[in-house]
């Protein structure tokens, strides 16, 4: 079967051809047609990934696919429409894994839909209602807001009932944040991204999928009592936080990774999803697909995704 591997040794990422994997006692095997790229693979590739596996292995964090084959009793049986989050072995024709890593799709969630809704959407849902704590009346403020974790905290800020203000590069990408359920939209690349967002009466909760300086100036805009989410680093490294002012202004920060919960507290990740799948099915949350590819376009995907060509998820089908 294709894949889309990192090989031995320091040789780059390829697709190549590997055998088909063949089940164990008590796994399933899915037929692949769908797999989300995340930021996370591109680290992985540099290697500079904190949860990087031992070469060789195959990319693709989170993917959506078929049972092809289950143990007979298993709730899973052929055919069943299901999802996972792996860390790897997404990008390829198939895999195999414990039947309870596995999550069954809601009718109406295509694959494309599933693979790049997991960790996104799981992402802002942790984020914004576990550790920030986000009321119905306050202010969000999103930065990276038309990406692909972007744009979900946009929806499930307004799900939380929030005043949301979606910070984002281009009058494009202000659109698409807008049409998401932004309330105020916010130039990126304003020369005075503090005093923009203080211009809006200032944020309760910062939402940081970018870092650097953005992260910085949005920082200087938290109310007091504010929360501030380091999620990820788009923009190549992290803020750097002033924290004389989180003390002053009784500023809690909180970092944020979704898949470290595997660990830490599984059953708010199944609750977590729980919820989503249901909003999904009630019509309250719309992925935002900003591009499909082949597998044999893996790496322009990737590339697409390095640039941040794109707005919200990119798929590669399978």
């Amino acid at each position: 079967m294709r894949a889309y591997r990192l090989p031995e040794a320091d040789r780059p990422a390829e697709l190549t051809q590997i055998p088909t994997p063949s089940p164990a006692s008590g796994e399933l095997t899915v037929a692949i047609r769908a797999c989300g790229l995340n930021f996370a693979d591109l680290l992985m590739i540099e290697g500079s990934y904190q949860d990087t596996p031992k070469r060789p292995f195959t990319l693709g964090m989170e993917w959506a696919g078929e049972v092809m084959a289950a143990d007979d009793g298993s709730d899973l049986a052929p055919g069943t429409r299901v999802a996972a989050v792996t860390g790897q072995g997404g990008l390829a024709e198939a895999i195999t894994l414990r039947a309870d890593r596995c999550v069954a799709l809601p009718e109406s969630m295509s694959y494309v839909q599933a693979a790049g809704f997991q960790v996104a959407y799981g992402t802002s849902h942790v984020a914004l209602k576990h550790r920030a704590a986000l009321r119905p009346g306050e202010t969000l403020a999103v930065l990276g807001a038309a990406g692909g974790v972007g744009l979900t905290a946009v929806e499930i800020g307004k799900a939380l009932g929030a005043r949301v203000i979606a910070c984002a590069r281009g009058a494009d990408k202000l659109e698409i944040a807008r049409a998401a359920g932004a309330d105020e939209v916010v130039e990126s690349d304003t020369p005075d991204l503090k005093a923009a967002l203080r211009a809006l009466g200032g944020a309760d909760v910062i939402y940081d999928a970018v870092g650097a300086e953005a992260g910085e100036a949005a920082f200087r805009a938290l109310k007091p009592g504010g929360r501030y989410l380091a999620i990820g680093f788009a923009a190549g490294r992290p803020p750097k936080l002033p924290l004389n002012h989180a003390l002053v202004k009784n500023i809690s920060i909180h970092g944020v990774y979704w898949g470290g919960y595997a660990k830490l507290d599984p059953a708010l990740l199944r609750d977590s999803m729980t919820e989503l799948f249901t909003w999904f099915e009630a019509g309250r949350l719309h992925p935002h697909i900003g591009a499909t590819y082949p597998l044999e376009q893996v790496e322009t995907a990737l590339e697409d995704l390095r640039a941040r060509r794109a707005t919200g998820k990119l798929v590669i089908e399978i």
